[in-house]
């Protein structure tokens, strides 16, 4: 499509002569995308790229609503924003207005949340310990959920969890893997690993902790690009790995360097890239078990938007920016 002024070209009389000028493209405007993440470490890793300008975006314009992982879900679970980050457990709740990204996940390799408390517990102790939780809707619940579904539980706020530990108002705590690089700093022990137990009951099986959706009413070739774009970012945070660990540090704060790098690595991989069979039925698992144990709805299928790289048909376009 081209701009002109009455006509497709616009003639210009110099000297007698007619001169006819060239036309330019007409751009279309940008498409905002409010792409939510939290704060933590992997999140910042995962989307450095994408936020700092150094993955081309095409026409989409993204634009960073930064929330802690429950306020994320809950914008979810109400469809508010375009693209956000969602707790695999909560992703049963917001499956109704998303779809899934192939790319951009987080899994725990045999690791990840964990049960902490003051000191070493029996299995037969901890069955019955009042155990903290930050939020309902995390992965780390629903493990902690299928683990024990009768856990005992105190719902506080997400920074609250860690101190109730320490001071004895609870036995334990619910400490999701984002926290997992702190506990060295507390003085408190796992006393359960709830990657390690979902790993032993699945014959290996990653725990899917982290997903990225997309809103099911964005046009399906901007869904294209967005997917694109964070599976860029992905990459470049991998291909990157210690100029992203510095970014990382310099957002986060108080991060030693080989102790980020490590967390980085351990929830970051491949797999993040894309889920593959293996992330795949490794979700299809984890939320399978969930809706059986009455915890959360049906979710399955799971469903995904578009990934393969296609060019914007000028129909899909005009619908788009209608």
């Amino acid at each position: 499509m081209y701009a002109a002024a009455g006509a497709n070209a616009r003639a210009c009389s110099r000297r007698g002569r007619s001169l006819i000028l060239p036309l330019r493209p007409l751009a279309w405007p940008a498409v905002t995308i409010r792409l939510g993440h939290s704060h933590e470490a992997d999140d910042v890793f995962l989307f450095h790229a994408l936020t700092a300008g150094k993955v081309d975006t095409g026409d989409l314009q993204i634009e960073p609503v930064v929330l802690d992982f429950q306020g994320l879900n809950d914008k979810a679970s109400r469809g508010e924003l375009e693209a956000t980050t969602l707790s695999v457990h909560a992703y049963a709740y917001a499956r109704k207005h998303y779809r899934l990204l192939r790319s951009g996940w987080t899994f725990g390799e045999g690791r990840g949340p964990m049960i902490v408390a003051r000191e070493a517990m029996t299995a037969e102790t901890l069955a019955a310990a009042s155990i903290a939780v930050g939020g309902v809707t995390s992965s780390a619940y629903l493990a902690m959920t299928l683990w024990n579904p009768r856990a005992r539980t105190r719902v506080l706020p997400f920074d609250k969890v860690l101190p109730a530990v320490e001071t004895g108002l609870v036995d334990a705590g619910l400490m999701v893997h984002e926290e997992e690089m702190a506990l060295e700093l507390t003085g408190l022990v796992c006393v359960h690993d709830l990657g390690e137990w979902w790993s032993g009951k699945t014959d290996g099986l990653p725990l899917p902790l982290g997903s990225v959706v997309v809103r099911r009413d964005v046009d399906e070739d901007v869904q294209r690009q967005l997917h694109k774009a964070v599976s860029e970012s992905v990459h470049y945070a991998l291909a990157n790995r210690q100029e992203v660990v510095t970014a990382v540090r310099g957002t986060v704060g108080g991060l030693e360097a080989d102790l980020a790098d490590d967390f980085l690595g351990r929830y970051i991989t491949d797999l993040s890239l894309d889920i593959g069979d293996r992330g795949q039925s490794a979700a299809e698992e984890f939320l399978r078990r969930g809706c059986e144990t009455g915890i959360i709805p049906d979710s399955l299928p799971l469903e995904f938007a578009p990934s393969a790289a296609a060019e914007p048909s000028s129909s899909a376009r005009d619908g788009a920016r209608s």
